[in-house]
Protein backbone atom coordinates (compact mmCIF):
# COMPACT_ATOMS: atom_id res chain seq x y z
CA UNK A 1 0.00 0.00 0.00
CA UNK A 2 1.70 3.26 -1.06
CA UNK A 3 2.05 5.37 2.30
CA UNK A 4 1.28 9.58 2.28
CA UNK A 5 2.94 12.19 3.32
CA UNK A 6 2.47 13.99 6.20
CA UNK A 7 -0.27 16.25 6.56
CA UNK A 8 0.93 19.56 8.03
CA UNK A 9 -2.83 21.54 7.74
CA UNK A 10 -4.57 19.59 10.38
CA UNK A 11 -4.28 19.42 14.01
CA UNK A 12 -4.66 16.86 16.24
CA UNK A 13 -8.43 16.93 17.34
CA UNK A 14 -7.34 15.78 20.69
CA UNK A 15 -4.99 19.40 20.26
CA UNK A 16 -7.29 21.64 19.70
CA UNK A 17 -7.67 23.48 23.18
CA UNK A 18 -3.40 24.07 23.06
CA UNK A 19 -3.98 25.57 19.73
CA UNK A 20 -6.53 28.05 20.17
CA UNK A 21 -5.11 29.20 22.97
CA UNK A 22 -1.78 29.57 21.04
CA UNK A 23 -4.17 31.37 18.62
CA UNK A 24 -5.40 33.79 21.29
CA UNK A 25 -1.79 34.44 22.38
CA UNK A 26 -0.62 35.26 18.75
CA UNK A 27 -3.17 37.46 18.14
CA UNK A 28 -2.84 39.29 21.46
CA UNK A 29 0.49 40.17 20.72
CA UNK A 30 0.52 40.91 17.14
CA UNK A 31 -2.05 43.53 18.11
CA UNK A 32 -0.04 44.89 21.44
CA UNK A 33 2.83 45.35 18.86
CA UNK A 34 0.88 47.36 16.81
CA UNK A 35 -0.65 49.31 18.99
CA UNK A 36 3.20 50.15 20.17
CA UNK A 37 4.30 50.70 16.86
CA UNK A 38 1.95 52.69 14.96
CA UNK A 39 -1.12 54.14 17.75
CA UNK A 40 -3.69 52.92 19.06
CA UNK A 41 -6.05 54.99 16.74
CA UNK A 42 -5.04 52.25 13.88
CA UNK A 43 -5.60 49.21 15.74
CA UNK A 44 -8.87 47.14 15.97
CA UNK A 45 -10.26 46.25 18.98
CA UNK A 46 -9.47 42.69 19.88
CA UNK A 47 -12.51 40.23 19.69
CA UNK A 48 -11.48 36.82 21.27
CA UNK A 49 -14.87 35.33 20.37
CA UNK A 50 -14.85 36.36 16.81
CA UNK A 51 -11.79 34.86 16.52
CA UNK A 52 -12.25 31.57 17.88
CA UNK A 53 -12.79 28.73 15.29
CA UNK A 54 -16.48 27.42 15.45
CA UNK A 55 -16.70 23.73 16.00
CA UNK A 56 -18.74 21.24 14.37
CA UNK A 57 -20.12 17.92 15.08
CA UNK A 58 -19.83 15.24 12.87
CA UNK A 59 -20.65 11.21 12.56
CA UNK A 60 -21.86 8.46 11.12
CA UNK A 61 -24.61 6.31 11.56
CA UNK A 62 -23.00 3.06 11.19
CA UNK A 63 -20.54 3.10 13.36
CA UNK A 64 -20.33 5.50 16.98
CA UNK A 65 -17.18 7.39 17.55
CA UNK A 66 -13.80 5.43 18.58
CA UNK A 67 -15.42 1.93 17.62
CA UNK A 68 -14.89 -0.67 14.35
CA UNK A 69 -15.93 0.60 11.54
CA UNK A 70 -18.36 -2.31 9.72
CA UNK A 71 -16.45 -3.96 7.30
CA UNK A 72 -18.93 -2.89 4.21
CA UNK A 73 -16.94 0.12 4.35
CA UNK A 74 -13.15 -1.12 3.71
CA UNK A 75 -11.31 -3.04 1.66
CA UNK A 76 -12.57 -6.36 2.72
CA UNK A 77 -16.06 -5.58 2.10
CA UNK A 78 -17.72 -3.21 -0.53
CA UNK A 79 -15.04 -0.70 -0.15
CA UNK A 80 -18.06 2.14 0.05
CA UNK A 81 -17.81 5.85 1.69
CA UNK A 82 -20.16 5.64 5.17
CA UNK A 83 -22.58 8.00 5.60
CA UNK A 84 -22.36 11.05 7.18
CA UNK A 85 -23.94 13.64 9.30
CA UNK A 86 -23.50 17.16 10.88
CA UNK A 87 -24.27 20.18 12.47
CA UNK A 88 -24.73 23.39 10.99
CA UNK A 89 -21.93 25.03 9.88
CA UNK A 90 -21.01 29.43 11.06
CA UNK A 91 -22.49 31.88 9.81
CA UNK A 92 -19.79 32.95 6.53
CA UNK A 93 -19.67 29.89 5.28
CA UNK A 94 -18.79 29.57 1.27
CA UNK A 95 -18.37 26.03 0.73
CA UNK A 96 -18.07 22.37 3.23
CA UNK A 97 -14.98 19.97 2.57
CA UNK A 98 -14.50 16.20 4.41
CA UNK A 99 -11.13 14.07 4.03
CA UNK A 100 -10.66 10.97 5.63
CA UNK A 101 -6.69 10.58 7.03
CA UNK A 102 -5.12 7.58 8.80
CA UNK A 103 -2.76 8.93 10.83
CA UNK A 104 -1.10 5.45 12.12
CA UNK A 105 0.31 4.62 8.99
CA UNK A 106 4.05 3.86 9.24
CA UNK A 107 5.51 5.94 6.70
CA UNK A 108 2.61 9.13 7.86
CA UNK A 109 -0.60 10.24 7.82
CA UNK A 110 -2.36 8.02 4.80
CA UNK A 111 -5.12 10.16 2.72
CA UNK A 112 -8.45 8.19 2.14
CA UNK A 113 -10.77 10.63 1.44
CA UNK A 114 -10.86 13.84 0.04
CA UNK A 115 -14.32 15.90 -1.21
CA UNK A 116 -14.77 19.46 -1.38
CA UNK A 117 -17.11 22.14 -2.37
CA UNK A 118 -20.06 20.94 -0.80
CA UNK A 119 -22.51 23.54 -0.79
CA UNK A 120 -22.33 25.47 2.73
CA UNK A 121 -26.41 24.08 2.94
CA UNK A 122 -25.43 20.41 3.29
CA UNK A 123 -25.88 18.45 6.05
CA UNK A 124 -25.20 14.98 5.36
CA UNK A 125 -23.42 12.54 2.55
CA UNK A 126 -25.16 9.23 1.35
CA UNK A 127 -23.46 5.91 1.94
CA UNK A 128 -21.90 4.77 -1.59
CA UNK A 129 -20.54 7.78 -3.28
CA UNK A 130 -19.20 7.08 -6.49
CA UNK A 131 -15.76 6.88 -7.44
CA UNK A 132 -16.02 9.74 -9.76
CA UNK A 133 -14.38 13.70 -9.66
CA UNK A 134 -17.44 15.33 -10.15
CA UNK A 135 -20.63 14.77 -8.03
CA UNK A 136 -24.08 16.11 -7.73
CA UNK A 137 -24.00 20.08 -7.77
CA UNK A 138 -20.58 21.58 -7.09
CA UNK A 139 -18.87 18.75 -5.31
CA UNK A 140 -15.83 17.53 -6.30
CA UNK A 141 -13.65 14.54 -5.33
CA UNK A 142 -9.40 14.10 -5.03
CA UNK A 143 -7.43 11.73 -5.18
CA UNK A 144 -6.68 9.35 -2.55
CA UNK A 145 -3.20 7.73 -1.41
CA UNK A 146 -4.46 4.91 -3.20
CA UNK A 147 -3.80 6.63 -6.06
CA UNK A 148 -7.57 6.43 -7.17
CA UNK A 149 -10.48 9.26 -7.31
CA UNK A 150 -12.66 9.40 -4.80
CA UNK A 151 -13.21 7.30 -0.98
CA UNK A 152 -10.44 4.31 -0.43
CA UNK A 153 -11.73 2.36 2.65
CA UNK A 154 -9.81 1.27 5.93
CA UNK A 155 -6.68 -1.49 4.47
CA UNK A 156 -4.67 -1.64 7.40
CA UNK A 157 -1.72 -4.32 7.25
CA UNK A 158 -2.65 -7.58 8.83
CA UNK A 159 -2.37 -7.91 12.59
CA UNK A 160 -2.44 -4.19 13.12
CA UNK A 161 -5.82 -1.69 13.97
CA UNK A 162 -5.44 1.92 12.80
CA UNK A 163 -7.69 4.95 13.69
CA UNK A 164 -9.55 6.42 10.75
CA UNK A 165 -10.24 10.03 11.78
CA UNK A 166 -12.94 11.93 9.61
CA UNK A 167 -12.55 15.48 9.35
CA UNK A 168 -15.14 18.49 8.39
CA UNK A 169 -14.18 21.78 7.08
CA UNK A 170 -16.01 24.66 7.23
CA UNK A 171 -14.73 27.15 4.44
CA UNK A 172 -14.73 30.87 3.94
CA UNK A 173 -15.12 29.97 0.00
CA UNK A 174 -14.95 27.46 -2.75
CA UNK A 175 -11.41 25.41 -3.04
CA UNK A 176 -10.32 26.59 -7.08
CA UNK A 177 -9.88 22.97 -7.99
CA UNK A 178 -10.80 20.74 -9.56
CA UNK A 179 -11.85 17.25 -9.21
CA UNK A 180 -9.27 14.43 -9.20
CA UNK A 181 -6.61 16.52 -7.78
CA UNK A 182 -3.77 15.41 -5.47
CA UNK A 183 -4.51 14.78 -1.52
CA UNK A 184 -1.45 17.67 -1.35
CA UNK A 185 -3.25 19.86 -3.81
CA UNK A 186 -6.80 19.82 -1.50
CA UNK A 187 -4.30 20.45 1.86
CA UNK A 188 -2.63 23.28 0.76
CA UNK A 189 -6.12 24.84 -0.71
CA UNK A 190 -7.48 24.66 2.47
CA UNK A 191 -5.07 26.53 4.02
CA UNK A 192 -6.39 30.10 5.36
CA UNK A 193 -10.06 29.49 4.25
CA UNK A 194 -11.55 27.41 7.62
CA UNK A 195 -14.34 29.07 9.69
CA UNK A 196 -14.98 25.66 11.40
CA UNK A 197 -13.90 22.24 12.24
CA UNK A 198 -14.86 19.21 13.67
CA UNK A 199 -13.75 15.36 13.92
CA UNK A 200 -14.71 11.86 14.82
CA UNK A 201 -13.01 8.61 13.97
CA UNK A 202 -13.43 4.27 13.69
CA UNK A 203 -11.21 1.87 14.18
CA UNK A 204 -10.31 -1.15 11.98
CA UNK A 205 -8.14 -4.39 11.92
CA UNK A 206 -7.97 -6.88 8.97
CA UNK A 207 -9.32 -10.16 9.63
Amino acid sequence: MKQGRPLKLVSNPRRKSIRLLTLLVAASFALFLLAACGGSDDVPEFDPESSLIASIEISSVAFEDGSAIPVEFTCDGENTSPPLRWSDVPAGTRSIAIVVDDPDASSGIFRHWSVFNIPSGTRSIAANQPATQSLKDSRRQAKNDFGNVGYGGPCPPTGQEHEYVFFIYALSEQLELEGGVSPNDVSAALRGKVVGTGSFSGMYARR
